[in-house]
């Protein structure tokens, strides 16, 4: 039974924790797997720190909580230093270029993407979280592209689905262009 384990950090207003949601109820409903999501925050309701862990399984997930995270999804400077130099060499880990500032080091699956810069671009700075996603279903299998897209469309507010699908695709087709933080 394979089991895989994704840590979206960041701090509140960021939609942190809906982005998990989304990838639990992509792995869940759409892929067919088992899931489980965890979710920690501070007080505040925007600017504190926030985390949301999801463990996908084939069987059901007999513990809840990320133990080795295969993927990382850093929103935050802090969630950076909290959590960006944890898991194995081959942990992959998504940062918003705009908002974490690292030194490069010798994980060769770190990947930026300037999230928020794109979607001010867009007009929305709300949808930085849904473009994440697409780069995350650009760059790993942890959940499939569809079932995210599904998922996207079952979590947002009715209304809004060109503008998030928009988000979406934008960070899927995004190229890094490079990785080790150079």
């Amino acid at each position: 039974m394979r089991r895989r384990e994704i840590r979206i950090a960041g701090f509140g207003g960021q939609g942190i924790v809906l982005s998990g949601s989304i990838v639990g109820k992509a792995a869940s409903i759409y892929d067919g797997k088992f899931a489980v999501l965890t979710q920690s925050y501070g007080p505040e309701s925007r600017g504190g720190s926030c985390r949301a862990e999801v463990v996908i399984s084939e069987a059901p997930v007999g513990y809840p909580y990320v133990i080795n995270p295969q993927v990382q999804v850093i929103l935050s400077q802090e969630a950076y230093r909290e959590y960006g130099q944890v898991g194995q060499p081959d942990t992959l880990v998504i940062v918003d270029s705009d908002l974490v500032s690292f030194a490069p080091h010798v994980n060769p699956r770190l990947f930026c993407i300037p999230a928020s810069r794109m979607a001010q671009e867009l007009g929305r700075p709300v949808v930085a979280n849904i473009i994440v996603l697409g780069f995350l279903a650009a760059k790993s299998d942890i959940v499939s592209y569809e079932a995210l897209k599904k998922a996207i469309l079952d979590s947002i507010p009715r209304g809004t689905e060109e503008l998030n699908m928009k988000a979406f695709e934008m960070g899927y087709k995004y190229d890094s262009g490079h990785t080790n933080g150079g």
